[in-house]
């Protein structure tokens, strides 16, 4: 692998990652569409032996600096919702039932309750997903249909906003509540733009403050609901399906906001990835890391900044703006790939 090759392979990695494109779909398109000697890339991702496989070794690394962007992204975030969880068990261990009282607590549940189907699934059948879909047709084929499925969960949006789903109530409202299918939700009041996150340098206490607000509504689905969402995360194991936006079309289902859908997708995504990347990691140690160390430092230092800066983007483009744009890139790059690979 050159160097310019680790580089662009990065940025995309950065960018298509939390973007709802689909990161495993573009990591076999690109190469596939400039050929030559990149066409090599391609064989190594659908390779039956991913231990002597140095792209996906390359791949895994990138996996873990998208996860690190997002942990240190949402840190302030991660702090409360790890604080609930043990706060939660030792309660529920203390008084012998389980016991959930904050969102912050219920939130936490919910993320390990979503996280489980594709902890499962992705142990069993990674390498069957990989060995059979990870090729340029393949890919083409499940991109168009993730730009189908972006436009589903857009109407499925919009019949939300006519038909409120029942939500559950969670503690610590805020100034108002509105009724998201039969319960009280906590709202909270619009937030100035100058004080939303990514319009400034850092997340200030105000930006802090609107996220305690999201998961506060996020927290008001039920547990049924999450693992729902959740689940949806396995179809990202096929290349060409995105996991934020599978993620973020099951939320916009169950009657979240565009923002808060995102939010929780952003959440969701952070602990499977990182799992997913520290379990292959050791690969970069064997056969399929040797002669690419110096690209994989480049390739993560590049996808760690891509991925921050793609996330504090999507978190404030998504506070006013649809899947739409992303439904249709997804169909025209799923149909020329089709045209292209078949």
């Amino acid at each position: 692998m050159t160097y310019l090759q680790a580089i662009v392979i990065a940025v995309v990695q950065g960018v298509t990652e939390l973007f709802p494109v689909s990161s495993l779909g573009h990591s076999v398109l690109v190469p596939a569409w400039i050929g030559g000697s990149w066409e090599t890339l391609v064989t190594q991702s659908s390779q039956a032996d991913s231990a002597s496989s140095f792209y996906l070794a390359y791949i895994v690394a990138l996996h873990c600096a998208t996860a690190l962007a997002l942990l240190w992204f949402f840190r302030a975030d991660w702090v409360r919702i790890i604080r609930g969880f043990f706060q939660s068990v030792a309660r529920s261990i203390r008084e012998r039932r389980f016991i959930v009282r904050t969102a912050d607590e219920r939130l936490a549940w919910l993320i390990v309750l979503a996280t489980i189907p594709v902890g499962i699934t992705g142990l069993a059948l990674e390498h069957v997903f990989r060995t059979v879909f990870a090729k340029p047709l393949a890919a083409s084929i499940f991109l168009f249909i993730n730009g189908l499925v972006l436009l589903l969960g857009e109407r499925a949006r919009r019949g939300a906003e006519e038909h409120p789903p029942v939500m559950a109530t969670v503690a610590e409202p805020v100034a108002a509540t509105v009724s998201r299918g039969g319960v009280a939700v906590a709202e909270r009041p619009p937030v100035p733009a100058s004080r939303r996150p990514g319009s400034g340098g850092s997340r200030s206490a105000d930006d802090v403050e609107a996220a305690v607000a999201s998961d506060r509504r996020i927290a008001g689905i039920s547990y049924r609901d999450g693992l729902s969402v959740g689940s949806l995360q396995v179809l990202a194991l096929l290349p060409g399906i995105s996991r934020s936006g599978i993620t973020m079309v099951g939320g916009l289902w169950r009657g979240l906001s565009h923002e808060d859908a995102a939010r929780f997708a952003f959440l969701l995504a952070t602990p499977v990835i990182f799992a997913a990347g520290v379990l292959k990691l050791p690969s970069l140690a064997g056969p399929a890391g040797d002669h690419i160390h110096g690209q994989v430092v480049v390739g993560a230092i590049i996808t760690g900044v891509t991925a921050y800066f793609s996330v504090r983007y999507l978190v404030r483009y998504f506070e006013t703006r649809t899947l739409t744009p992303f439904a249709i890139y997804c169909l025209i790059a799923g149909a020329a790939s089709i045209v292209r690979f078949a």
